[in-house]
């Protein structure tokens, strides 16, 4: 409703005014009406807006909007794959690395000192998320892409001409474990960007590269150091890596446009949040406890009188069960919830170290059945909680949720091996305490785990789906 066109100008109506039709107008009454009217007219263009905002608000930004699958989504998916087998599957593979440092190269070193190669790697693959994560956000997945896969062949090239301590951890502990980073961190929240619903589920198909790689690379090592030697065999291994690394840039995208006002630097304010800090707590004990069977398998398997090839293959019947652990898991950790399926997955992984591995490792049977339950416990772990921490956040701030806390986590990744050396060296070469030691990390992390769910849902809620 506007204005009557009879009221023109009310600073020019004079007191006694008659109109057409005899009726007698003040400035007082016509300022009156007018004012109602205005008044009327702005309560209803007010409301005009506000109709406008809600509809606004209840339509969903490209933000909060998701592929869930076509074509162009899951060409990231099968990209990340290659990439990831390039990064996790030189990850899984550590075990074999420790071993044949340990009896060739590095034989006159204790094993919590040849340890630190593999922990220095471990490392700097999760610190350096903490600024990794924020440049995704910011400019994208392929520069970090082509940086990482250049450094990693460099890294695998440098280390095949390796003969001391101090080299070994400058080329495979800091550039490969530098160019991990690069890799790893950009593929788990690029997929981020084109699922939510299934998040699980495509995030757990994209880690199962890591667990195939961590099959192939092992068994590739052990047949070509009897055939061509430690540096033969390491080139290959970077020439494979190289061609995952390729196929993973042709092929990762993110999908949201770069956060406004983004920078390139971590925010530890998150912490304030306590569920996320929780949950930091949690991933952090988890993989302080999950690298020492990794590490040390092969080691134990040798002490245990089987042979060396028997004891690099176990590693590739671990990785055998993570695959499973990685892909299975993640279809329902979209129907139960992330926190559930990975507070499941870490027991799972303590009560195969402390019923299985404990009594039973000196055998073959018990040895393979560890090796294949402790895979599917850990690859589900591993594949799940950067889904529990995109549960967390913003889509646009999955990197930097997630480099902050692999950034905390790393801490884990660096002591934990040289931790397991130093227990096994002070129990006389016995590795049942380095067991226990790990089993009761893996308890300490289901606790954290639930009450960052607690506090998260409620008392009340602690067995709803999350």
């Amino acid at each position: 409703m506007t204005v009557p066109d009879a009221i023109t100008d009310l600073d020019q109506v004079d007191p006694g005014q008659v109109d057409e039709a005899g009726h007698t107008h003040t400035p007082e009454k016509d300022v009156s009406e007018a004012s109602d009217h205005d008044s009327r007219s702005s309560r209803l263009r007010s409301s005009n807006e506000l109709a406008r905002e809600s509809t606004a608000a209840s339509s969903p930004s490209p933000q909060e909007t998701y592929t869930e699958g076509g074509l162009r989504a899951w060409l990231v998916v099968l990209g990340s794959w290659f990439a990831l087998m390039s990064a996790m599957g030189l990850m899984n593979s550590i075990g074999v690395f420790q071993a044949y440092m340990s009896s060739h190269q590095l034989q006159g070193y204790s094993a919590g000192t040849v340890g630190w190669v593999s922990s220095v790697y471990t490392f700097l693959a999760f610190f350096c998320s903490v600024y990794v994560g924020p440049v995704f956000d910011k400019y994208g997945p392929r520069w970090l892409m082509v940086l990482g896969c250049g450094t990693i062949v460099s890294g695998l090239a440098c280390m095949s001409f390796c003969q001391a301590m101090c080299n070994f951890i400058l080329s495979f502990g800091v550039l490969c474990g530098f160019g991990t980073s690069l890799l790893f961190t950009p593929c788990i929240a690029a997929v981020g960007h084109w699922f939510r619903r299934r998040r699980g589920l495509a995030t757990g198909l994209a880690c199962t590269s890591g667990g195939i790689g961590g099959i192939v690379f092992p068994l590739m090592l052990t047949s070509l150091y009897d055939r061509v030697g430690f540096g033969c065999a390491t080139r290959v291994l970077a020439l494979v890596c190289l061609v995952g690394g390729l196929v993973g840039i042709l092929l990762v995208r993110s999908r949201l446009p770069p956060t406004e006002n983004a920078t390139a630097h971590p925010d530890f304010r998150i912490f304030s949040n306590p569920p996320f800090a929780l949950t930091t707590i949690g991933i952090f004990l988890l993989e302080l406890a999950l690298f020492i069977p990794v590490a040390y398998m092969s080691s134990y398997a040798q002490h245990r009188g089987f042979s060396q090839s028997f004891a690099f293959r176990l590693l590739s019947v671990m990785n055998a069960g993570s695959v499973v652990g990685r892909a299975l898991p993640g279809y329902y950790a979209d129907l139960l919830g992330p926190f559930n399926v990975c507070i499941l997955s870490t027991l799972l992984s303590m009560v195969a170290c402390l019923c299985v591995w404990l009594p039973l490792g000196h055998t073959t049977a018990g040895i393979v059945v560890f090796a294949l339950l402790f895979g599917f416990g850990s690859g589900t772990s591993i594949a799940i909680a950067p889904v529990c921490i995109g549960s967390m956040c913003k889509t646009q701030q999955y990197g930097r949720y997630y480099a902050t806390t692999y950034t905390v986590v790393s801490f884990a990744c660096l002591i934990g091996i040289p931790i397991g050396g130093t227990i096994v060296g002070a129990s006389g070469g016995d590795y049942d305490n380095v067991i226990i030691f790990a089993a009761a990390v893996f308890v300490a992390s289901t606790a954290f785990l639930v009450v960052a769910k607690v506090t998260a849902l409620g008392r009340k809620k602690w067995l709803a789906r999350y």
